[in-house]
């Protein structure tokens, strides 16, 4: 008989949670960029369609302004052939009186000039929907594109949201949010259109983060600045580096900051916004609700700058 050695106890022991905790942090700053990168694919890819469906939209006009002036050109040659050409006229002006004559004459001139007229806006027509049609044609390629590129993105995010959940689910951490949580009451000191951006964002605490959400049942980072600061009047674009270079003007000192203000996080992976009282409210990451925190608690030395809408 071969005896077999022993096992030696913990080798096939769990992960600490200190390192589930510290695989965590490293999971949740590669979904920052990646969440990111998904929405600005997303984003692209929006984009793109609506321009197609508007050019479809407008080659549908083009196509039947082409064929009322085929029909017409084709009236009008079936007429020129049953009449005659339009050199006949002098058969027209030895008939009836001078003023007869004359009147047959400015006619067969206004006939002439009207089908010229009508061949002109038919050339000029198509040559503008063959443009169309090829602007179509590029801009659908470009849908393509990014249609791929949010596929390819989607199924990456999906990959690290689902080891996220399975090592906060093991710290026992995950937090799923109630999509219909109706939030806290905004107390701070913010005012005017700022007041009311905080208001709907406090309005959404206790609802989950989830990538890509724009509410109104859950949102991620940028999705809800954007719809609190639309409640202010102010339209946001839709990702975190849109929202940066957005404000490319309108950045402030961090030692400055007003309630209302966009806070972003070095990399741009991520973004909040100041309540005030040295508090922020946002959406966090997976497995995470919306919720306000101490600002230096939560960012300390990873905050970038900041913008005011």
């Amino acid at each position: 008989m071969i005896a077999l050695a022993a096992t030696p106890s913990g080798a096939f022991a769990e992960p600490s949670p200190a390192k589930v905790r510290a695989k965590l942090v490293k999971l949740n700053e590669q979904a920052d960029q990646l969440v990111e990168r998904y929405n600005q694919a997303n984003e692209a890819y929006k984009t793109a369609k609506k321009k197609y469906d508007k050019l479809s939209t407008e080659l549908g006009r083009k196509d039947a302004q082409v064929s009322v002036l085929r029909e017409e050109l084709a009236a009008i040659a079936v007429n020129g052939y049953q009449s005659g050409p339009l050199t006949s006229w002098q058969a027209l002006v030895f008939h009836g009186s001078p003023d007869a004559a004359l009147g047959s004459m400015a006619a067969l001139r206004q006939l002439a000039q009207d089908r010229a007229a009508k061949v002109r806006a038919y050339e000029a027509t198509t040559r503008e929907l063959r443009d169309r049609r090829t602007e179509a044609q590029r801009v659908l390629t470009e849908t393509d594109d990014a249609r791929d590129k949010v596929r390819g993105e989607k199924s990456k995010v999906d990959k690290l949201v689902d080891e996220q959940t399975k090592l906060l689910r093991r710290l026992g951490t995950f937090q799923a949010g109630d999509p219909n949580s109706p939030g806290i009451e905004y107390t701070g000191p913010a005012s005017g259109n700022a007041r009311l951006a905080l208001q709907f964002a406090f309005a959404q605490v206790g609802k989950p983060y989830r990538y890509g959400g724009t509410g109104p049942g859950s949102y991620d980072c940028s999705g809800l600045t954007q719809a609190a600061w639309r409640t202010g009047g102010v339209g946001l674009p839709r990702t975190t580096w849109t929202q940066w270079s957005w404000g490319s003007s309108r950045r402030v000192p961090l030692d400055a900051l007003q309630p209302g203000d966009l806070l972003f996080s070095r990399g741009l992976g991520h973004m909040g916004m100041y309540a005030g009282n040295g508090k922020m409210v946002h959406a966090p990451q997976t497995g995470d609700i919306i919720k306000v925190v101490d600002l230096d608690d939560y960012w300390r030395d990873r905050l970038l700058g900041a913008v005011r809408p």
